[in-house]
């Protein structure tokens, strides 16, 4: 029993370190491929060719800033190519030694803080490669930049020294500038052939953005001092002597604001003279745009006095003579309405328009008589005449339109006063034929609301015959009248003809209802309601009313039929 339980430990004992060691070699194994890893890393790290790059920079002589920048990423270089390299080495071979005695704790720590310095070294080794980079690209890229601004600088100063004249007061100063220019650039190739490739940049960009702030500036300069030193002084020179010619020829200008302004515009010409002397382009030709205007001004105004003057010859005479023509008709139009107000009532103030008319145009006529002096003593400012005939020309056409409405009013009162005497006759005739008819149906009364309508459309009539035998006729109260007239004599007509045909229904449906009388009591009852409604109370609307709802109820259609027959025959049966 001893025996066998001694087996089994020992077995176990077998197997438990069987196990250990393979775990351990399994780690080990794991570990000595990050070392391979690691030792891999380095070696191309190592055989980068940084150092060649660096011996290449080297020769290129760098001084200045230039050269203090390369001897920073060299001496980043000489301490990771022998401290950094060093202390990895260290690491790794410490590493492989704690690995070998299986002391996997410390080689895990050891191998992390090994990658960490790895990458650390990794990523500083590509930033001194790109400086380096960087050092000797700026010497190739101020070459190729120096080239493209010198040709820009060559062409700036040729076009400036080979036609000084074209950029005038400018010159001096664009010769300034360019000189600015070129010490920029002598001193960028002094730093350049020096080995400062940096600091010359930094020179160059200077250059550069001088000389294409002057490449702008000569492009504006010919035509804004072509403008000044030439166009504006010949414009002007041509508005003096044209104002001195207009004024010889008696041309008057209001406040003599040309002279004035001429006089302005030469000191203004001259001031924008001394900045465009001081290169101040953008205030130049925000200057002469200025100043372009005010001398169109001025030949706006030389023009419209012109234009207005040929206005006040061409117009003078067709001015006279409307203005004779409109008072001629005034003075006959006042005539003719005095007479017709004797006869008529003039409801629209018809004489004081007239009389209006009368005090405008002797206004107009005291206001031309005033202008006629000043031409006359060559003292009037011709577009303020030709503005008065312009708006008198107007006012008289007004006039004009209005006389003739005016008078076209009045010209029809005789005829309106004749049609609405003859209607009388004819509204009158139309009653007595109406009455006639009424009276020929042997009605047993007439209802007293049609008779009332009767009377009043009779006493419309009057009223409209009183008021054409008064003395002065209101034609616009003639015409309301009768207006008024025709609706009562087409409503009475409409009345008399229902009221006939009411009375004459009623008898044939109480004819009709008779068939019924003994047959059915309600129909008895309506015929003696409806006799007493046109009997005694002459409601013969109601009484027919009465009557055909009762037959309806009884034979439903009868009254259509009744009707209709009626209608067909109505003009032999009434």
């Amino acid at each position: 029993m001893n025996t066998k339980l001694w087996l089994w430990l020992l077995l176990i004992v077998v197997i438990l370190a069987a196990g250990l060691y393979l775990v351990a070699f399994f780690m080990r194994r794991k570990n000595q491929d990050r070392l391979e890893e690691l030792e891999k890393r380095k070696i191309a790290l190592f055989d980068l060719p940084v150092l060649e790059e660096v011996d290449s920079v080297k020769k290129m002589h760098l001084v200045g800033q230039s050269q203090n920048t390369f001897r920073e990423w060299n001496q980043k270089w000489i301490d990771i190519s022998t401290i950094s390299f060093a202390e990895l080495e260290s690491l790794i071979f410490e590493i492989e030694n704690l690995n070998e005695t299986f002391r996997f704790m410390k080689v895990k720590d050891a191998i992390e803080e090994a990658e960490v310095t790895l990458k650390s070294m990794e990523s500083e080794v590509e930033e001194i490669r790109r400086g380096l980079s960087d050092l000797k690209e700026s010497e190739v890229r101020n070459s190729e930049a120096v080239q493209e601004a010198l040709d820009a600088y060559e062409a700036i100063s040729e076009s400036v020294t080979s036609d000084s004249e074209k950029y005038g007061v400018s010159y001096k100063e664009l010769e300034k500038q360019i000189q600015n220019v070129e010490r920029d650039f002598t001193q960028f190739v002094a730093l350049n052939t020096a080995g400062d490739p940096m600091e010359a940049r930094t020179v160059l960009e200077k250059a550069e953005r001088r000389t294409y702030e002057i490449q702008g500036i000569i492009d504006q300069v010919p035509p804004l001092f072509e403008t000044l030193d030439k166009v504006f002084p010949k414009q002007l020179k041509e508005i003096k002597d044209g104002y001195e010619a207009l004024q010889k020829d008696h041309y008057v200008f209001e406040n003599d604001i040309v002279q004035t302004n001429v006089e302005k515009l030469d000191g203004k010409v001259r001031s924008t003279l001394m900045n465009l002397e001081k290169l101040e382009v953008d205030n130049v030709g925000k200057l002469n745009s200025e100043i372009a205007k005010e001398i169109d001004q001025l030949y706006d105004a030389m023009e419209k006095e012109i234009q207005a003057r040929h206005y006040v010859n061409e117009n003078k005479v067709t001015l006279v003579n409307f203005l004779e023509h409109a008072d001629k008709n005034n003075h006959l139009l006042l005539i003719e309405l005095d007479h017709v107000s004797q006869s008529y009532v003039l409801n629209n103030n018809e004489l004081g328009k007239v009389r209006g008319f009368q005090a405008q145009m002797e206004e107009m006529q005291k206001e031309f008589d005033a202008v006629e002096e000043k031409l006359k003593n060559k003292k009037a400012v011709f577009s303020q005449v030709a503005a008065f005939y312009r708006e008198s020309l107007d006012q008289l056409k007004d006039i004009e339109e209005e006389q003739i409405e005016t008078g076209q009013s009045i010209k029809d009162f005789a005829p309106r006063e004749r049609d609405a005497i003859k209607k009388i006759d004819d509204y009158e005739l139309e009653l007595r034929t109406l009455k006639r008819h009424i009276e020929k149906q042997r009605l047993p009364g007439i209802p007293s609301s049609y008779l009332e309508f009767f009377f009043v459309a009779g006493e419309r009539v009057e009223e409209l015959s009183r008021e054409l035998n008064k003395i002065r006729i209101d034609m616009n109260h003639i015409d309301r009248l009768v207006g008024l007239c025709e609706e009562d004599i087409a409503t009475l007509n409409e009345k008399t003809n229902n009221l006939i045909d009411s009375a004459a229904l009623t008898e044939q449906m109480i004819q009709y209802a008779n068939r019924f009388r003994f047959s059915h009591p309600e129909v008895k009852n309506a015929i003696d309601r409806s006799l007493s409604l046109f009997s005694r109370e002459h409601l013969y609307q109601d009484a027919l009313d009465t009557i055909s709802e009762a037959i309806e109820r009884i034979e439903p259609g009868a009254t259509e039929r009744i009707r209709k027959y009626y209608f067909d025959n109505k003009d032999n049966m009434i």
